[in-house]
């Protein structure tokens, strides 16, 4: 059975990058847009980096561009808005479909994974927040509106984090 450590993805500088990187951290990723209401939760995300991030906690951003074209530009023009807009500090990746038949294969392993409180099932909009293990497993998925400072997420980070 894979785990999310057993995926190689492009950084945002075009760099491969095996995701077995981080193992034994605790992971959320997300896919990101930059055109979307949700985009303010850039900041949340950071504050949760920062806050965790000498715990062993990481947030991973992936654009996407699959959600009313919400994500249309480069890689250098996502990166330049996420760090001059939202003082982004927390690893970037390449765009990357995360539904329907272009559906990069880690979006194909998380999202068939059974994870509270969502399950499993395609991602509906941009934001959709993925909680991994330190084993690299799925253990939890959030709805994009969740807020990323919520006490249900900020609870399932401190519990994987142990």
């Amino acid at each position: 059975m894979p785990t999310f450590h057993d995926f190689t993805v492009k950084t945002i500088d075009g760099q491969e990058r095996t995701l077995g990187d981080f193992a034994g951290q605790v992971l959320l990723v997300v896919n990101v847009a930059s055109r979307c209401g949700l985009t303010p939760q850039y900041t949340a995300l950071e504050e949760l980096y920062r806050r965790y991030k000498d715990r062993g906690f990481s947030v991973l951003g992936f654009p996407s561009n699959d959600f009313g074209a919400q994500e249309p530009g480069t890689e250098e023009e996502i990166k330049r808005f996420c760090t001059t807009n939202y003082d982004v500090t927390f690893p970037l990746f390449s765009k990357v479909h995360v539904k329907g038949s272009e559906q990069a294969p880690l979006y194909d392993f998380l999202t068939s994974a059974n994870a509270p409180p969502k399950g499993s099932g395609e991602v509906v909009w941009n934001f959709e927040k993925f909680l991994v293990d330190k084993e690299g497993n799925v253990v939890a998925r959030f709805i994009p509106p969740t807020a990323p400072l919520d006490g249900e997420v900020t609870a399932a980070i401190e519990r994987a984090l142990g």
